[in-house]
């Protein structure tokens, strides 16, 4: 076996060795067995809410064991047909198998970082609100165009996405929107994207095709279950109904359906016009209202390095945690990580994962964020 390959299958057992101890491995197996035999009690769901909370365990130990059980068995499989192909004079079947090797080295990094997304709220579904900043139809169409960006990116994860509420520009884009990302570990996963997102390429709404940077915030806030008490004082908080903007039909557009929270103690401001029903939207405020004071909690726990939000910072110049060059080149880099790519097409189209990654294992590392240079 190549060396280079042979280096391959090392950093992969070492992946799976490290999966197995997070994972606790006999304590899980035993675990499982238990949350299995307890699937099969009648009387389970006398408690629902219980017994969804021990579904949800059992998934979460099923998916983890069978995906290392996986792993190991695909290792194996292809190291013998590497030696088989080997002895027989088989290129091809060597190559296919060093192939699926490199295929699964990646796939053991990529599990390695979804076990460390064992934090409060990591496996909750979660909100992903979008804002343009200064600039007008510019930072409007970019915000447009990171929306888009999300949509695509829990679609090809296969999560469930609902569009709660969007205000339209004047001319085109957004000035906001929030989305509702549904699936496992869709908190854990998408928090790290909280921040200014920096667009720099040649405008279309520019008549002398100009070079125009452009400025966007992300904020990424979990959904909490019945299990999370927050409270809240309602005199704290003022409520405004208007009208809903975009598509939605006659009803929507000359009724006032739509619900604002704004809470003024903190400043936080909440919003949605998903449903035709003004009470409907209210108690979805309400929703989401809780869960951006959860996660204001959870980011005082947090450290310090990570407590400021996105939304609460200037949507411009030296806030960026990433920008995205379109023209004169194209280049994609986190300012965080360093991590980059020369396919901005790919990743706005939602090929965020390796982003992903890097933010999560540099946020478990407890590292300052590196020294990293923008690009122009």
């Amino acid at each position: 076996m190549r060396a280079e390959i042979q280096n391959v299958v090392d950093e992969t057992k070492q992946a799976i060795t490290l999966l197995r101890r997070h994972l606790d491995w006999d304590q899980a197996v035993r675990r499982l067995d238990w949350l299995n035999n307890k699937a099969e009690d009648p009387t389970l769901w006398n408690d629902a809410s219980e017994a969804q909370k021990l579904m949800r365990e059992r998934q979460q130990l099923d998916d983890g064991i069978n995906g290392v059980r996986q792993l190991e068995q695909q290792l194996n499989d292809n190291v013998e047909l590497i030696e088989m192909g080997e002895e027989e004079g088989d290129e091809g079947v060597v190559k296919e198998a060093e192939d699926a090797l490199k295929g699964l080295k990646t796939e053991a990094a990529r599990r390695q970082v979804e076990a460390m997304l064992s934090g409060e709220a990591d496996s909750n579904d979660t909100y992903l609100e979008v804002h343009s900043g200064a600039g007008g139809t510019e930072s409007q169409d970019w915000a447009n165009m990171l929306l888009r960006m999300y949509t695509r990116w829990a679609e090809r994860q296969r999560f469930k996405v609902e569009l709660l509420e969007v205000h339209d520009g004047e001319e085109a884009g957004i000035k906001s929107a929030t989305l509702l990302v549904k699936g496992q570990n869709a908190y854990g996963w998408l928090k790290t994207e909280s921040g200014v997102h920096r667009l720099v390429r040649i405008s279309p709404y520019d008549s002398n095709a100009r070079r125009h940077t452009s400025f966007s915030s992300i904020w990424v806030y979990p959904v909490i279950d019945d299990s999370i008490q927050i409270d809240i004082n309602e005199s704290d908080c003022r409520i405004d109904t208007y009208r809903s903007s975009g598509a939605g039909g006659q009803h929507v557009n000359t009724t006032d359906s739509a619900v604002r929270i704004t809470h003024i103690p903190s400043g936080i401001v909440v919003q949605c016009q998903q449903e035709r029903s003004q009470h409907k939207n209210r108690a979805k405020a309400w929703d989401m209202l809780r869960a951006r004071m959860y996660e204001a909690e959870l980011k005082k726990r947090e450290d310090a390095a990570n407590a400021e939000a996105a939304s609460k910072s200037d949507i411009g110049w030296g806030h960026q945690i990433r920008s995205y060059v379109l023209q004169p080149y194209q280049l994609v880099k986190d300012l965080r990580t360093g991590v980059a790519s020369t396919a901005p097409g790919d990743v706005l189209d939602g090929e965020l994962n390796e982003f992903m990654e890097a933010a999560l294992a540099h946020r478990i590392s407890g590292k300052p964020d590196a020294v990293v240079d923008d690009i122009d």
